[in-house]
């Protein structure tokens, strides 16, 4: 078929967004309904640490209530969100709103192929210095630092001692791509899946050296050392050269792959789809001003459950970049078509968000030590930017009183909003089919 029309790729989220846009929104409007803060209906709804969706996913951890108190404490969300509708019928112009919303993603990987694996192969030269051979793609979300840290750990090792090889499909082993939020879990425990078994290498030749048992023994500082005192008793390179040149010679090179313990769904879509899971709740405060519809965001204050920190400046900027994606998300990005036609087809058209408009960001960590996870860690990589938009609208309903049900927010949306809202929808009862 032959089309002058952009074909849809994958975007940060892969439908959540949507999803979350209309199930937040919902949110607010149920606790308006029955008189409740939107934060205390979240709160006697909020999910828990081994419950079982009707969906059959089961969450194994679980911080989410943990995420909600942290993003409503540190922005101060009830106080702020009672006095700006106060301050609604002020003759100011610019008002200010203050939402907040919430998201539930996959955090261990999501099943959607007969595999949602990754394969690994480790080498140790004759110096100690590993490569690291991953099936996972680094596409500049950090994941070489993430694996190669993993590694140092599991080994005692320095990172300058690692080397990673990736992206070249001639060498490296299977991975099914990056996406779902998937390579810190399913690559990182496919990485100590291959350092494990060579620390076991390691131990069991420098146990034979030294008349002990394997479990006697453990790495640290590049060397090995007996595990009940920290006495070092021969540095590893020393050991590698050994081990490589002996009459019996081993190279020390391993391969590991890790399949995450998810199942597919059935054909009613229900199904443990992911390894574990990843939750986050955001508070966006933004200025609105009614006289011209521009809405300012301001400050983000996000709050993250992602099982355990394994890098923290790496994760922060993952969290910080995810924001701003979906700041673009709400206020501004939006590719019009009109009669086959791409009507903004450059960024000066497209109006992507730029240094200035970035908000001020509190972010937060839950670490909820997810069991499956490498070091207990989740996957983040989608999370920050789905529940962005959602907690806009919840924002510009606060400053506002008038509830926006398409994105994105532009200034001209917006007013007609504001100019019409006596015809904003009104909530019906709920009456029986």
């Amino acid at each position: 078929v032959y089309t002058n029309n952009p074909y849809a790729g994958s975007f940060r989220g892969y439908g959540n967004l949507q999803a979350t846009f209309a199930v937040e929104a919902h949110m607010d409007k149920l606790a308006e309904a029955i008189g409740m803060d939107p934060l205390e209906f979240r709160l006697k709804n909020a999910q828990e640490p081994g419950e079982v969706t009707g969906q059959g996913m089961t969450f194994r951890s679980c911080g989410f209530r943990q995420c909600l108190t942290t993003a409503a404490t540190r922005s101060d969300y009830r106080r702020k969100h009672r006095e700006n509708i106060a301050r609604q019928k002020d003759p100011d112009p610019v008002k200010h709103g203050i939402g907040i919303a919430s998201m539930l993603h996959v955090g261990g990987g999501a099943k959607i192929y007969p595999s949602d694996g990754c394969g690994t192969i480790l080498k140790l030269d004759d110096f100690a210095h590993v490569t690291l051979i991953t099936g996972a793609s680094e596409i500049g979300q950090g994941s070489e630092t993430v694996l190669a840290q993993l590694v140092c750990e599991e080994l005692g090792l320095p990172m300058s001692a690692v080397t990673v090889v990736n992206n070249d499909t001639d060498i490296t082993p299977w991975d099914v791509g990056v996406h779902a939020s998937r390579t810190t879990f399913i690559a990182g425990n496919s990485a100590i899946g291959a350092a494990k078994k060579a620390k076991a290498k390691i131990l069991a030749a420098a146990a034979k050296n030294h008349e002990c048992a394997a479990d006697e023994l453990d790495l640290r500082g590049g060397h090995v050392i007996r595990a009940a005192t920290g006495e070092p008793l021969v540095e590893l390179a020393r050991l590698m050269r050994s081990l490589h040149f002996s009459d019996k010679a081993e190279l020390v090179m391993t391969t590991y792959y890790y399949e995450p313990p998810s199942k597919h769904q059935d054909k009613g879509f229900k199904g443990d789809v992911s390894a574990a899971y990843a939750w986050a709740a955001q508070v966006v405060e933004v200025e609105v001003d009614t006289a011209t519809g521009i809405v300012k965001m301001t400050r983000v204050t996000g709050a993250h459950d992602v099982g355990r920190v394994l890098n923290r400046l790496g994760i922060e900027g993952q969290i910080e970049g995810g924001v701003v994606m979906g700041q673009g998300y709400a206020l501004t990005e939006n590719l019009m078509v009109e009669d086959g036609v791409v009507r903004n087809p450059n960024f000066r058209d497209y109006k992507l968000v730029t240094a200035p408009e970035i908000p001020e960001m509190d972010i937060s960590f839950i670490e909820s030590m997810d069991g499956e996870g490498p070091q207990g860690a989740k996957g983040v990589g989608e999370a920050p930017a789905i529940c962005i938009a959602a907690a806009t609208a919840n924002a510009i309903y606060n400053a506002t009183g008038v509830r926006i049900y398409e994105l994105p927010f532009t200034p001209e949306r917006v007013y007609r909003a504001l100019v019409g809202k006596a015809e904003k929808p009104t909530l019906k009862p709920w009456q029986p089919a």
